[in-house]
């Protein structure tokens, strides 16, 4: 058993004890029983709104239960969430959420659910037409500030938008040719796409430096002027993102 499942074990057993949660729940790469020694762990608890307050005060202890903590952090972006390192090097995120804010997206694993509450979730890692949109909204907007940043002669901001352009271009691939995992995005490219174009995707990359970057942007140009007729013919209604991405592929 790796870490990551003896974390999960110890604390999804604390939370188990404590009335005001409802449902225990794995997502990301242990949601979908694909991690391994280096995997985070995201794990979720889904409480009543009314009982959330109480339980967010107590969560701390949970998060103990496994081990002793080298970083510990409280934030909120998508949920009241704990970031957690442990002294193992472990990182742990607890997510706690109710039937108003759980998200429903990517695969989990219910690991506590007395009252079937997850079976109300659907479970997918799919785009939405808006979502992918947005992608290729995103896709050409940072090529357009990529073009401003090599024009100022910025090197170091020309990489960092071409890292943005691939963000969310990667997206874009996916969907087309693996919509069942488009929302992993960049991180899921070498697991997913094929060889050859797992060959492109590493060429871009190996130029995304200050000193090749002008050759990153026109493989990046390149390889979405072969994919410019399917994305097109998605987005017939958007007249906007079609001129806006022609022009920022054609762009010199």
């Amino acid at each position: 058993m790796v870490k990551q499942e003896r974390a999960v074990d110890a604390i999804s057993a604390s939370l188990m004890s404590d009335p005001c949660v409802k449902a225990v729940f794995l997502k990301g790469s242990m949601g979908r029983n694909e991690h391994d020694e280096n995997s985070d762990v995201d794990l979720y608890c889904l409480v009543e709104e009314e009982d959330k307050e109480a339980f967010l005060k107590d969560r701390k202890s949970h998060v103990e239960s496994y081990g002793t903590l080298l970083f510990y952090d409280e934030i909120f972006i998508i949920a009241p969430q704990i970031i957690a390192v442990y002294d193992d090097m472990l990182h742990l995120d607890l997510f706690t959420v109710t039937d108003e804010t759980i998200i429903e997206k990517d695969y989990f694993s219910v690991l506590y659910d007395p009252d079937n509450r997850m079976a109300n979730y659907d479970q997918h890692l799919t785009l939405s037409h808006q979502e992918f949109i947005n992608d290729v909204d995103d896709t050409a907007f940072f090529l357009f500030q990529y073009e401003k940043a090599k024009r100022r002669g910025n090197k170091i901001w020309s990489v960092q938008m071409l890292n943005n352009v691939m963000v969310h271009f990667a997206r874009v691939l996916l969907h087309r040719y693996h919509p069942n995992r488009a929302q992993l995005g960049l991180k899921t490219l070498d697991s997913t796409l094929d060889g050859e174009q797992i060959d492109k995707v590493e060429m871009i990359f190996r130029h995304l430096t200050v000193d090749y970057y002008e050759t990153a942007a026109e493989l990046i140009r390149s390889w979405l002027n072969e994919e410019k007729k399917w994305i097109l013919e998605q987005m017939e209604e958007t007249t906007y993102t079609q001129g806006f991405l022609k022009e920022m592929i054609e762009c010199n």
